[in-house]
């Protein structure tokens, strides 16, 4: 490996790095709770309140808008990824979205109660090109190593991602639990995190910019007009309709994944108002998940290259039903969030490292921003099926506990759909 190629490697690590600190401040942490609080102020006895026109149920607020958020992804990111294709400016695009999307993340730091539907907007459209930038910088995956790399290399980007989201968390976490020492208020403790929050996306990924600069993610001459964008999306359409082990995944893919960002969007929310846990414990746990999930990350991709991938996500996939049924049964105070945290810590990384490695071995080179487009429809944070049905079940049964058991339909069809699909042979050979 030519020291060229080791700069473009952590360059693409630092990206995950960079992101990383939006889905663990903003999607994990503190914007569910934020959204939630400021819509109880203007419920009314109910619980309800009225939102461009809607009457809905202000604890399935946030729920709704990850849902709407990643419908907007679902109608656009294919049209924007190949555009991004065509043009095989890739390196240009994602610095483009980190831009859009941290300045949108540093605006929740000065949008109040009175700009209540204003900030709903921002965080929709925040969330979206943070799910745009994160369709490029997967599919620059397939440009940066050998297919049979891509199980390790994957791994170790989710794993400087947790690391990166975990340090960006302690940092704002000073400020909040030391806001008097500051002369802070809490609220204004949260909007100073939000703000870092963004800072820190924006300047790391300026940074994995510039190691990453001048290296080729372009797989064959491109062109950017409008009649090459719609051929070439109509091309990958086509071609993902003949990829039968491709779509299987996917859609597999769409079902345990939305399960998996449902439970890290709702977990703060579900300990906080079903266990009626303390913030201070659930934040410090967040905090010790993305440590742990560091270690769990580089365990399975070490089992991977004993089991084979499909087997390891399999595993993976499995213990995630353990999970939930635990979660509903047996889950009543802080130890046991304490043990369930530890539990997702082990599988968390290593599933979507997987996801993402055994994709990109499933589709061609030269259009993989078109296909990662439709996988990132439910990557990080941004499922929409799962969110949608937790917050309507939350919504009928006023019960946190059958919203949650109501996920684990989602990692059962995973398991069924995952088991036929047919992977590359060196997905399931050992490797040195």
């Amino acid at each position: 490996m030519g020291l060229n190629q080791i700069r473009v490697l952590r360059g693409w690590f630092l990206y995950d790095w960079a992101n990383s600190a939006y889905v663990t401040n903003v999607l994990t942490v503190f914007f569910g709770p934020f959204i939630s609080q400021i819509a109880s102020k203007i419920a009314n006895p109910n619980g309800l309140i009225e939102i461009v026109g809607l009457t809905i149920y202000s604890d399935s607020l946030y729920s709704y808008l990850v849902s709407i958020s990643v419908l907007l992804q679902f109608f656009f990111l294919p049209l924007i990824a190949a555009f991004v294709d065509v043009t095989g400016k890739k390196l240009n695009f994602l610095i483009l979205f980190a831009l859009l999307g941290s300045i949108l993340t540093l605006s929740f730091s000065f949008l109040s109660e009175k700009h209540f539907n204003i900030l709903s907007i921002t965080f929709i459209f925040s969330n979206f090109f943070f799910g745009a930038s994160v369709v490029v910088y997967n599919s620059l995956l397939n440009h940066i190593c050998e297919p049979e790399k891509r199980d390790i290399i994957s791994s170790k980007g989710w794993a400087f991602g947790y690391i990166g989201g975990g340090i960006n968390l302690a940092l704002n976490l000073v400020f909040i639990y030391f806001h008097n020492f500051f002369d802070f208020s809490i609220d204004e403790a949260i909007r100073i995190a939000f703000g870092l929050t963004a800072l820190w996306w924006l300047s790391f990924s300026l940074l994995s910019f510039y190691w990453m600069r001048g290296f080729s993610f372009s797989a064959y001459p491109q062109s950017s007009s409008n009649k090459k964008i719609l051929l070439n999306l109509l091309k990958t359409i086509r071609e993902l309709a003949k990829n039968k082990n491709a779509w299987l995944f996917l859609v597999a893919y769409l079902f345990f994944n939305d399960g998996v960002q449902t439970v890290i969007v709702i977990s703060t929310q579900f300990g906080r108002q079903e266990l009626k846990l303390s913030m201070d414990f659930l934040v410090l746990t967040i905090l010790l998940v993305q440590f742990l999930s560091y270690f769990g990350t580089i365990i399975v991709a070490r089992i991977t290259q004993k089991l084979g991938s499909k087997k390891t996500l399999i595993i993976c996939l499995i213990i995630w039903n353990i999970i939930i049924i635990y979660s509903y049964f047996f889950l009543r105070d802080w130890i046991g969030f304490a043990g369930l945290a530890f539990s997702i810590s082990f599988v968390l990384g290593g599933t979507q490292a997987l996801s993402r490695s055994i994709f990109s071995n499933l589709i061609p080179e030269s259009n993989s921003t078109e296909y990662f487009s439709l996988y990132e429809i439910s990557e990080k944070g941004s499922s929409w099926i799962g969110p949608l049905v937790f917050g309507l079940i939350l919504q009928v049964t006023k019960s946190y506990r059958f919203a949650i058991l109501s996920l684990i339909l989602f990692f059962l069809v995973g398991i069924f759909l995952i088991s036929i699909v047919k992977v590359p042979s060196f997905c399931n050979k050992v490797t040195k």
